[in-house]
C-alpha cells in the first residue's frame, strides 16, 4: 500500500510538472549585479553638518547578457547613485517612506541612463540590502 502512495504521489508530481515549452514563452534566467564596494556619500542635513549614508545595492536583470552589460556600466551608474543620494535631504533619508522614494528615484535613473547608453531598461528591480544613516 505504501509503494502504491509513493508510485501515485510521483505520478502526480510528473504530470504536475510536465512543462512543453513554446517559441512564444518568454523564460527569464535572472541574475543579480551588486555594486562593490558599498556606496557611501554625505546627504543635506536641516543643520551646517553633513550626514553620511552607506548602502549596499544590488540590480536584478533578466539574464546574463543584461547581467554583462550593467556590469559594463557599473561606474556610470554608480556616479548617479552618488549623485542622488547626496542631493537627499535629511527627512527623506531617515524616514521608510523615503527610503522606497529614494529606491524608486534610482531604479528610474539608472534604468533610464541604461536606455541612453544601450537603448533599452535592463534592470528589473533595484534592492538595498543595507542601508546606514548617521
Amino acid at each position: 500500500m505504501k509503494q502504491l502512495s509513493s508510485l501515485l504521489l510521483l505520478l502526480t508530481m510528473t504530470l504536475f510538472s510536465a512543462h512543453s515549452f513554446s517559441a512564444d514563452d518568454i523564460v527569464d534566467d535572472y541574475a543579480y549585479f551588486a555594486f562593490e564596494p558599498d556606496i557611501t556619500t554625505n546627504y543635506l542635513t536641516n543643520g551646517k553638518d553633513l550626514g553620511f549614508i552607506r548602502l549596499t545595492m544590488e540590480v536584478q536583470v533578466r539574464n546574463a547578457d543584461d547581467l554583462a552589460i550593467v556590469e559594463h556600466h557599473a561606474p556610470l551608474l554608480r556616479a548617479a547613485m552618488v549623485e542622488i543620494l547626496g542631493e537627499q535631504p535629511e527627512e527623506r533619508i531617515k524616514s521608510m517612506a523615503g527610503k522606497m522614494e529614494i529606491r524608486d528615484l534610482c531604479f528610474e535613473a539608472l534604468n533610464q541612463l541604461l536606455k541612453e547608453e544601450t537603448g533599452k531598461k535592463l534592470i528589473v528591480r533595484l534592492l538595498f540590502t543595507k542601508y546606514l544613516y548617521q
